[in-house]
C-alpha cells in the first residue's frame, strides 16, 4: 500500500515537472496574477458559486493594476482592463477569433456572427450588415413603436402596486420587437407560450456555459454530453430550436419576403410605413434572399436566426431593466428625461418619429450612462493564437485575452466618479481614452445591431417615462451580479410605477 502511494506521488511530481516544462513560458509568467496549486494552477479558484466568482474577479481587477493572468493547467489566460492594451486587441484583425469559452456556445449559436471566425464571419459579416442600413431601421420603427406602446398598456395595472419585477415585461417586449423586426413574425398566443420556454431556456443556457467553465473535467464535449448538464442542455436547446423553426417557417411559407428589402431600400423618406400590415421587411429575408442565390445553406440561416434572437432581445432587456432602476433611484435625471420628451412631444400623443430620436439627447446619454455601468456583455475572450505585445508584457502564442468591459467602463483612472449614474458626463467630449468605453465593443467585430439597440431603447425609454413617474424600490447599492453570458443581478430589479 504504501508502495503504490509512493509510486503513485512520484509519477505526479514527474507528471508536473513534465506539464511545466512543456507549458512554462517566461514572458507569460511576468505577468502578475494569483498563484496556482500544484498541477491545476487556478482551477481550484473557480469552485465557487457564481455571485462569488462575478466578486472574484473584481477584487483581482481590483488588486492588480491594467491585467492579471490566470492559468488553468495549459490554458494561458489574461483578464485586461486597461484602454491602452484593449485597443492593441480589438483593431488588430490577427486578434479576431474568439476566445475558448466560446467554444461552450457553439452547440447552440454553431457558427453564427457570434463565434465563426476568418472567412466565414467577413461573408456572414458582409451578408447581414444591409440589415442595418438607415432606410431598414427606419422601416423597423414603426414595430418598435408598437411594441412600446404594448409595453406602456401592460404596465397601466401595475400601478396599483407596490413594486414591480420589471424583467419580465421588458423581455416580453424586447422578445416581441425581435421577432418582428428581425424575424418577420409577430408572436401568437401558441408562438408566445413557446417564446417564455425560450427565454427561460437562453438563461439557463448561460449558468450551464459557466458551470462547465468550472469544471475542467466537463470540457471534452463527449464527456460533458454524458454528463447531468449536458443532457439538461441538449433538451434546452430542442426548446430553443422548435421556437427558431416556428419563426423561419412561418416566414418562409409566407413567401412575402421576395423583393421586400429592395422596395424598402427604394422608400423615400416620408413613405417608409406604406409597406405595414403584412408587407413588413424582416432581417430574415436578407437570409431567405441570399438563399436563394445561393450564398447561405439552411444550417447558416439557422445560426444567425438563433444567433439574432439572443442578442437582439436579452442584452436590450437587462440594459433597459437598470436603466429604469437608475432613473427610478435619481428623480432629477427622470425629470429631464421627462422634460426633454415634453419639448419634443408637447402634451401630444402623437408617435415618435426617426427626427425625434435624433433630438434625444439626453436620453440618449442616459443609455450610454447605464451602458458604463451596466454593461450588458461585460466580458469578451479572443483569442491569441499569435504573441501579443501588450504595453507592459508579452502574452505568448495560444493565451486567451479576455477584456473585462465591466472593470474598464467603472476605471477612477478613466471616469470621474466612476460608480455614479451621471449621463451628464456624455453630454461633453470624451475625457477618457477612446477604448475606455466599448458596451458594444469595437474594431472589426463590434456590434452589427448597436444603432438597433438605442433606437429601441429610446423609444422604450420615452414611451414609459412619458406616461409613468418610476418610484425606486431596488437601489443600486444593493443589486448583486451572477456570473452568467449577460450581466445579470441575483434578485429581481424592481420599480414601482404611478401614472403622470
Amino acid at each position: 500500500m504504501l508502495l503504490t502511494l509512493a509510486l503513485l506521488g512520484v509519477f505526479l511530481l514527474l507528471l508536473y515537472f513534465l506539464v511545466k516544462y512543456l507549458y512554462e513560458d517566461e514572458e507569460f509568467d511576468k505577468i502578475p496574477g494569483p498563484k496556482g496549486t500544484f498541477l491545476i494552477e487556478n482551477g481550484l479558484d473557480f469552485f465557487q458559486d457564481f455571485a462569488q466568482l462575478f466578486v472574484y474577479f473584481r477584487n483581482l481587477a481590483n488588486k492588480y493594476k491594467d491585467l492579471y493572468k490566470l492559468k488553468l493547467f495549459n490554458f494561458k489566460f489574461v483578464l485586461i482592463y486597461n484602454p491602452e492594451d484593449v485597443e492593441v486587441i480589438l483593431t488588430n484583425t490577427k486578434y479576431n477569433d474568439k476566445g475558448f469559452m466560446y467554444f461552450f456556445l457553439r452547440p447552440w449559436l454553431n457558427d453564427g456572427l457570434l463565434v465563426s471566425k476568418g472567412s466565414k464571419w467577413h461573408h456572414r459579416r458582409k451578408i447581414l450588415t444591409p440589415a442595418f442600413h438607415f432606410n431598414i431601421l427606419r422601416h423597423f420603427s414603426s414595430m418598435l413603436i408598437e411594441n412600446s406602446e404594448r409595453l406602456v398598456e401592460n404596465l397601466q395595472s401595475e400601478t396599483k402596486k407596490s413594486k414591480t419585477k420589471i424583467y419580465s415585461f421588458i423581455a416580453n417586449m424586447t422578445l416581441n420587437s425581435i421577432c418582428e423586426t428581425a424575424m418577420g413574425t409577430a408572436l401568437d398566443k401558441e408562438a408566445a407560450d413557446i417564446g417564455t420556454k425560450y427565454k427561460d431556456a437562453i438563461h439557463t443556457l448561460g449558468s450551464y456555459l459557466f458551470y462547465r467553465g468550472q469544471r475542467f473535467w466537463l470540457y471534452p464535449t463527449i464527456f460533458f454530453n454524458l454528463s447531468i448538464v449536458g443532457r439538461k442542455q441538449k433538451t434546452l436547446l430542442k426548446e430553443i430550436g422548435s421556437f427558431r423553426d416556428h419563426v423561419i417557417n412561418q416566414r418562409r411559407k409566407s413567401g412575402s419576403y421576395k423583393n421586400l428589402y429592395q422596395e424598402v431600400m427604394n422608400e423615400q423618406e416620408n413613405d417608409y410605413y406604406l409597406l405595414g400590415g403584412k408587407k413588413r421587411l424582416a432581417m430574415l429575408d436578407l437570409l431567405l434572399e441570399t438563399e436563394e442565390q445561393g450564398k447561405i445553406d439552411v444550417e447558416g440561416i439557422n445560426e444567425e436566426v438563433d444567433t439574432f434572437m439572443f442578442e437582439g432581445h436579452d442584452t436590450t432587456a437587462t440594459a433597459l431593466q437598470f436603466a429604469f432602476m437608475e432613473l427610478a433611484n435619481n428623480p432629477e435625471i427622470q425629470d429631464k428625461v421627462f422634460e426633454e420628451c415634453q419639448q419634443i412631444f408637447g402634451t401630444s400623443g402623437r408617435k415618435p418619429t426617426m427626427n425625434d430620436l435624433a433630438e434625444m439627447k439626453y436620453i440618449e446619454c442616459c443609455i450610454k450612462e447605464t451602458l458604463r455601468l451596466y454593461p450588458s456583455v461585460y466580458f469578451i475572450i479572443r483569442s491569441c493564437k499569435q504573441e501579443l505585445q501588450l504595453k507592459n508584457y508579452k502574452c505568448p502564442a495560444g493565451t486567451d485575452c479576455s477584456i473585462l468591459i465591466f472593470d474598464l467602463h467603472r476605471s477612477k483612472d478613466q471616469f470621474s466618479e466612476p460608480l455614479r449614474f451621471r449621463p451628464e458626463r456624455f453630454q461633453r467630449a470624451p475625457t477618457w481614452h477612446p477604448f475606455a468605453y466599448i458596451p458594444f465593443s469595437a474594431g472589426p467585430r463590434n456590434c452589427i445591431g448597436q444603432k438597433f439597440a438605442m433606437m429601441e431603447m429610446k423609444m422604450v425609454i420615452a414611451a414609459v417615462v412619458r406616461e409613468y413617474r418610476l418610484l425606486p424600490i431596488t437601489k443600486p447599492k444593493d443589486v448583486v451580479f451572477t456570473a452568467d453570458i449577460i450581466l445579470r443581478p441575483i434578485d429581481p430589479i424592481y420599480v414601482k410605477f404611478e401614472k403622470r
